[in-house]
């Protein structure tokens, strides 16, 4: 790796005058770096897109839509929202469905209103629905037809139009068709209005330690930012990499296929605005298999993937995948947890260009804080990158003092990235966010070159692939069974997902229950992927410290090491 290069290349890209040149500005009081030439909102960035006409923008299955009738369709749904629904700047419209396109049609008509998205996750149970949308409190809901099924069992649904697509079966009256909203052929200009910079964009919610979803408020200036950030490192590897610009008559139309759900920042901020601001193309899956994948990468050509680590592995380690052309891809990689270092031999040895790619994020940071790709990941294999330009990062001791080169502490980072805060929860936010700077909960060491090595969680989570499952949670959900006496849940490596959640249980003395027993109790409780792929009863109270605490870590030891 030539680091020389990749600094000059920076340099140069964030020098004065240059595209991404950079200026200390206050914003909401906090002195950060913002991009000089930053578009207003992320509006701005969709509505560039009509240009691209009848070039591809959509692709699920056989059903393909073009820039041009997405734009329909966003202006259609737009006006039916505002004069329908009774939508405006600042209300929320809350999407809960798979990855189809009605997802990213309903998300770009909300934000181009100066309204709200917010992104439930499409793996809620109906309880989990009903806290989202109390806590969120939407004007409408954009639904699929499973969602539907779920929120219809609740006895208490909350009053508000319900937009339902993907549904054969018939609606209640209060309930609307999406076919019906998106009708309009020739539908009005999108409602004028005007955005800050610093307006709430979208609300996505992650797991905390506390075991209660809180939802992390995102700006358009964030996600713009996050979005250049992300250019600057495209441009600047490919200056590294001496790759000549192409005029745009010779260049083929991006692509990315898209793996992850796109209520997470990975599928949405890092895959769907950059991919969309360039006229890409994006390709869309019913749900994650290596097969339809290697398929769909011979077919449709993408460059690039939103995949977590094990799902790359997946693709590499398919017994067909020499079967399939896959020299499209520029970079192999993921998001949302580590890439393990065998992985990152076999990604070199598997694709043509013998890119693997990294990068660490966060729901509370509207995207990623670093990257590190190609040349410069094999240069630094246990790294994640250095922070991107608009982003200031730091790590402290326990009394928040700033620690040197190579010692590890908690990862601090300070941009306008980060979002706003938590919704509804002012305590919560006051103890994620202080003076601008965003407490990670990860252990890191940053080297003398700047590079951000990530050596422990703080916060008491299970990576499940790149999906965050609260400890807290699960073990609330355990205890509610009356057998149980003790029960704590840690990560318990996966190969092909990373980390499952995994229990030790202590039962009640007189009662009896086994790991199937278990799992039909959670089953009710929490969504499927938090439910304990590993179970182990102990005959034993679980060991704790002086103060009460349990030994969550030596447990697991044992356990994993019996």
């Amino acid at each position: 790796m030539n680091l020389t290069a990749w600094n000059d290349a920076a340099d140069q890209l964030t020098a004065p005058g240059a595209p991404f040149a950079w200026s200390i500005q206050e914003v909401n009081g906090i002195p950060v770096r913002v991009f000089d030439n930053a578009p207003g909102s992320l509006r701005d960035l969709f509505a560039g897109t009509a240009a691209h006409g009848d070039a591809d923008y959509l692709v699920y299955r056989d059903e393909r839509m073009s820039y041009a009738e997405a734009h329909r369709q966003v202006g259609a749904l737009a006006a039916w929202l505002a004069e329908h629904g009774g939508v405006g700047p600042g209300d929320r419209v809350a999407i809960s469905m798979r990855n189809y396109p009605e997802w990213i049609i309903s998300y770009w008509a909300v934000v181009s209103m100066g309204a709200v998205v917010v992104g439930m996750n499409a793996w809620w149970t109906p309880a989990e629905m009903a806290y989202g949308l109390d806590d969120s409190a939407p004007k409408v809901l954009v639904i699929d037809g499973e969602r539907w099924e779920r929120l219809a069992s609740l006895d208490d649904r909350p009053e508000m139009p319900v937009l339902v697509t993907r549904c054969d079966e018939e609606l209640p009256p209060e309930a609307i068709r999406w076919s019906d909203t998106v009708a309009d052929p020739d539908p009005p200009a999108l409602p004028g209005v005007a955005i800050d910079p610093d307006d709430d964009l979208c609300v996505f919610y992650t797991s905390g330690t506390t075991g209660f979803p809180k939802g992390a408020v995102m700006t358009h200036r964030a996600a713009v930012h996050n979005v250049m950030n992300m250019g600057f490192y495209s441009m600047a590897l490919g200056m590294i990499n001496q790759k000549e610009p192409m005029a745009p008559d010779q260049r083929d139309q991006p692509a990315g296929l898209v793996c992850v759900p796109l209520f997470h920042v990975t599928g949405c901020n890092c895959y769907l605005h950059p991919t969309t601001t360039v006229g890409g193309k994006l390709v869309l899956m019913y749900r994650w298999d290596a097969t339809e994948a290697l398929k769909l990468i011979d077919a449709e050509r993408p460059s690039t993937l939103a995949a977590v680590p094990a799902m790359s592995r997946e693709i590499v380690l398919h017994p067909d995948f020499d079967r399939y052309d896959t020299t499209s891809l520029g970079s192999l990689g993921g998001g949302g947890s580590p890439l393990h270092p065998d992985l990152v031999d076999k990604i070199s040895r598997s694709i043509p260009s013998g890119n693997p790619g990294t990068g660490y994020g966060l729901t509370e940071t509207s995207g990623v804080v670093t990257m590190n790709i190609g040349a410069i990941y094999k240069g630094k294999p246990t790294t994640v990158g250095q922070p991107l330009p608009t982003v200031e990062a730091k790590v402290v001791d326990e009394s928040g003092v700033e620690l040197p080169a190579g010692q590890p502490g908690e990862l601090l980072v300070r941009s306008p990235i980060v979002i706003r805060g938590y919704l509804n929860k002012p305590e919560a936010t006051a103890e994620a966010i202080t003076d601008g700077w965003l407490h990670t909960g990860d252990i890191a060491v940053i080297d003398e070159d700047g590079f951000i090595a990530i050596v422990d969680r703080a916060k008491d989570l299970v990576i499940r692939g790149g999906e965050n499952i609260a400890c807290a949670e699960v073990e609330n959900a355990i205890y509610q069974h009356d057998a149980v006496a003790e029960a704590i849940v840690f990560a318990v490596p996966d190969e092909r997902l990373g980390e499952v959640p995994g229990t030790a249980v202590v039962l009640r003395p007189g009662h009896q229950l086994d790991a199937d027993g278990l799992r039909a109790h959670l089953d009710s409780l929490i969504a499927s992927h938090k439910i304990p792929a590993h179970i182990w009863f102990q005959e034993t109270p679980l060991p704790r410290n002086a103060s009460g605490k349990y030994l969550k870590r030596e447990v697991r030891e044992n356990l994993l090491n019996s």
